[in-house]
């Protein structure tokens, strides 16, 4: 029983890091392809990416404003990726 909770509580993080990791990812790629601010699939991920940026969204604030979204909201991916990488390493050793 154990196992299998473990398994499941794994598998939950697992998919909400990179579900993070994603949306941010998927922003980047928004913004620096020159996707059209008032689409509604545009506007709704950079809604869903700024909260999750964390303080990420204004760590570095270069000229170009694609540069800004490219190297912030690329470290605030990085960072999911990291904390989903640790807290998989933690729920693993319950097991």
């Amino acid at each position: 029983m154990r196992t299998r909770v473990v398994g499941i509580a794994a598998a939950v993080v697992s998919w909400v890091g990179l579900a993070l990791a994603v949306v941010l990812v998927v922003h980047v790629v928004l913004t620096v392809g020159g996707a059209n601010p008032g689409n509604p699939i545009t506007s709704t991920v950079k809604g869903l990416a700024e909260p999750i940026a964390l303080a990420f969204k204004d760590l570095f604030t270069p000229a170009d404003a694609k540069l800004k979204v490219i190297v912030n909201f690329g470290l605030a991916a990085l960072f999911w990726l990291a904390v989903r990488a640790i807290v998989l390493k933690l729920v693993r050793r319950l097991n």
